[in-house]
């Protein structure tokens, strides 16, 4: 599926971009892949990716791991505290995080281009704006549209729909970028052109409903 040409050609064509955040403009899967690792080898369980990459553009929504290790282990756990701990963990292990590689230029190459640009996420709005303005990116998308907009999240096309209407753009002219199978199912099922972008969490993922696959954004330019 890998096909670089015919990810260009299609992102030399588009009218309108909208992209997935999480493990797809910042790594922050993979420290909350460990956050979850970490839990599940308290109490004696691995977490495979390919059963962690259920829950992955989703928001635990179709997949939660914490119902998993209850079902597996017999017991109940008081999940505001462990939650809280694994948040604690996880901006720790962010601290220092910045955009993928490719990441900054391409938005701005789509941004002198004029062409209009949106994120969808099945996170929530305070986790996904406090990363796009303390990246300084916020300014260069016209709209982001996520999971408390009160929307289903992906694999339901809900978000890339929305987005696109944001953007006044039909939705089979806004070319998604994404790095999970959720999100790729969701932009499939919502009529969109998707280029999929595995990361180290996602890599074993399915993208059979991406139009096309590259390695990394930094190969559009």
């Amino acid at each position: 599926m890998t096909n670089l040409n015919e990810a260009r050609a299609l992102l030399a064509h588009t009218k309108a971009v909208i992209f997935d955040f999480d493990g797809l403009l910042v790594d922050t899967e993979y420290a909350i892949y460990q956050s979850w690792v970490r839990v599940f080898e308290k109490y004696g369980h691995p977490l495979p990716l390919d059963l962690f990459n259920q829950c992955l553009g989703s928001g635990y929504t179709h997949w939660n791991p914490g119902e998993h290790l209850e079902k597996l282990t017999g017991l109940s756990f008081d999940w505001d505290s462990i939650n809280a701990a694994r948040q604690e963990e996880i901006v720790r292990d962010l601290e220092n995080a910045g955009l993928f590689l490719g990441a900054e230029p391409l938005i701005l190459s789509l941004w002198q281009r004029g062409v209009p640009m949106a994120v969808a996420s099945s996170s929530s709005h305070r986790w996904v704006d406090s990363w796009l303005e303390r990246l300084n990116i916020r300014k260069f998308f016209q709209a982001v549209v996520c999971r408390d907009d009160g929307l289903a999240v992906k694999p339901a096309p809900d978000l890339f729909l929305r987005a696109a209407e944001l953007l006044a753009m039909p939705a089979s002219e806004c070319l998604v970028f994404e790095d999970s199978q959720n999100g790729c199912i969701a932009a499939h099922t919502a009529g969109m052109p998707v280029i999929a972008i595995p990361n180290r969490v996602t890599e074993t993922a399915d993208f059979s409903a991406a139009t096309c696959k590259i390695n990394a954004l930094s190969e559009m330019l």
